[in-house]
């Protein structure tokens, strides 16, 4: 618990079939697998005994489902951490997109048909100043996905969204955003419940 303000705690969706062969997930709605539940219940073993004061969720099926399995209940759902909106890109992997933009990057795009980086730095900026409103010594859970979760990250440590690319996420990981004296830190990253 922090005087400072509230700590944070991310956990990422569990497994889906998009997730396993590294297809890029924003809009489209698919279920967990079976592993993806049984991460998703297990991730709920490593959120501690001590309750959330807020739960905020993106509004896709497989972060709520998570939510559900991991004990996440209730919970908010909040538009804003929704996936980032990979636009002509949704349902491909990045050699597929190296096929006609070499090099490229979700971090530095380009995005045709989807979000830019600016549009999902603006989304993780006011879900930050959502949280901070808690106040001290309040605890908030946020479920969502692999991109805009890094993307908040750097966000809280007041870093530009590209620093997200060095932030790997896995399926169902938790991770623990909190303070240090005065400054917002990463506590913990990437801790896989399985």
């Amino acid at each position: 618990m922090s005087e400072y303000g509230p700590d944070l705690i991310l956990v990422r969706h569990g497994e889906t079939e998009w997730s396993l062969s590294g297809q890029h997930t924003g809009r489209t709605e698919l279920d967990l697998t079976p592993r993806g539940e049984d991460q998703a219940k297990a991730a709920g073993n490593l959120l501690g005994a001590r309750p959330f004061d807020r739960v905020l969720v993106s509004p896709r099926n497989r972060a709520r489902h998570t939510a559900d399995l991991a004990g996440l209940v209730p919970f908010e759902i909040d538009e804003d951490l929704a996936e980032w909106d990979y636009g002509d890109f949704e349902g491909l992997t990045t050699a597929q997109i190296h096929e006609q933009y070499p090099g490229w990057e979700i971090w530095t795009g380009p995005w045709p048909g989807g979000e830019t980086a600016a549009d999902v730095e603006a989304r993780a900026d006011r879900v930050i100043a959502e949280v901070l409103e808690a106040g001290p010594d309040r605890r908030v859970a946020l479920v969502a996905h692999g991109h805009i979760l890094r993307v908040l990250a750097a966000r809280w440590i007041e870093m530009d969204v590209t620093a997200g690319r060095r932030l790997a996420l896995d399926t169902a990981a938790v991770s623990e955003l909190g303070w240090e004296h005065t400054a917002r830190v990463v506590h913990r990253w990437n801790q896989s419940p399985t």
